[in-house]
């Protein structure tokens, strides 16, 4: 009988805005979900000192949640539901869109000279998708050391500690500083999956030379997990229940069926003309709206987690 399986997944690059170029880690095809986190992008470390940094204009969101991490930097959040915020390293930004929401993410002026971070989804089951929008801010993360290496519990719970950040389905997102030559065994749930990412340094898991660029998936059925490294690292941890939902992702929606998307990206361009309307308006950004692109001529799909159209 084999063990739990585990596979090194390469990211590629991708635009964002103008100024910004993304690592994209999640979604895949051979795997488009870890649990219920459906995104990942991975941005910097970028030298921000002589350029405006992210500049993100006002654009929509249904069905998810967006989770900002940072390791360098900082950036400016608005939102339609009038939350005008700022994160740093260490703080968690949490937004909820419900059935729908739109916001802008920018690096204020003046701002520190480098900018380094994550930007992820989580896809929000059936029963908490059409609720109201809504914005978390944390300005702590609970933080355990363990020799040389330092775990910051940003989602879900982890060697007894709890996230206070607000979720709606069994998840883990936590961060992992490893101190050059150290190592450290985490506890897992063997009923959850999980994928790790690199921000900095390499990293040995279960013999794979973990490094930033790639996306380490780790299959259910491990009680724990040991990380090491050599030259020292940050990673992130994903975790969570296979989430079994068909999903239908386009563009920055999260829905069930084509005719979902086509509602949401109709009732975008509408808020974008109109004050008000489904996705609200984000004030105080010097810029316009983000347009959404055409829609495909071909009908959009649910997928399962696997990529496998339904």
């Amino acid at each position: 009988m084999t063990g739990p399986t585990s596979v090194l997944l390469p990211g590629h690059d991708v635009p964002l805005g103008r100024y910004t170029v993304v690592r994209r880690l999640l979604p895949q095809r051979p795997r488009r979900m870890v649990g219920a986190w459906c995104f990942v992008d991975h941005f910097g470390p970028d030298d921000v000192s002589a350029g405006p940094g992210m500049q993100v204009p006002p654009h929509p969101h249904t069905g998810l949640q967006t989770v900002s991490w940072l390791a360098e930097g900082e950036i400016l959040h608005r939102d339609s539901v009038g939350s005008l915020q700022t994160i740093t390293p260490g703080q968690l930004n949490v937004m909820t869109s419900g059935h729908g929401i739109s916001h802008s993410e920018e690096s204020p002026a003046p701002h520190p000279p480098v900018m380094h971070g994550l930007q992820l989804w989580v896809a929000l089951p059936d029963d908490a998708r059409h609720g109201p929008a809504r914005f978390d801010h944390y300005p702590t993360m609970p933080v355990f050391t363990d020799g040389g290496a330092t775990v910051t519990v940003v989602v879900g719970s982890l060697a007894g500690l709890d996230s206070p950040a607000v979720a709606f389905s069994p998840l883990l997102g936590a961060e992992i500083v490893l101190d050059p030559g150290a190592s450290v065994r985490l506890p897992l749930d063997p009923a959850f999956e999980y994928g790790a990412v690199s921000m900095a340094g390499a990293a040995d898991i279960l013999g794979d030379d973990l490094k930033p660029g790639s996306l380490l998936y780790l299959d259910r059925g491990r009680s724990s997990l040991v990380v090491r490294s050599e030259g020292g690292a940050r990673l992130f941890l994903l975790g969570g229940e296979p989430f079994d939902e068909p999903l239908v992702m386009w563009w920055n929606f999260v829905g069930r069926t084509h005719e979902e998307i086509a509602e949401a990206r109709a009732d975008w361009e509408r808020s974008r003309r109109e004050v008000g309307g489904r996705f609200g308006t984000v004030r105080g950004y010097a810029g316009d709206p983000l347009p959404a692109p055409e829609l495909p001529t071909v009908r959009l799909k649910a997928r399962d987690r696997f990529g496998t159209l339904l």
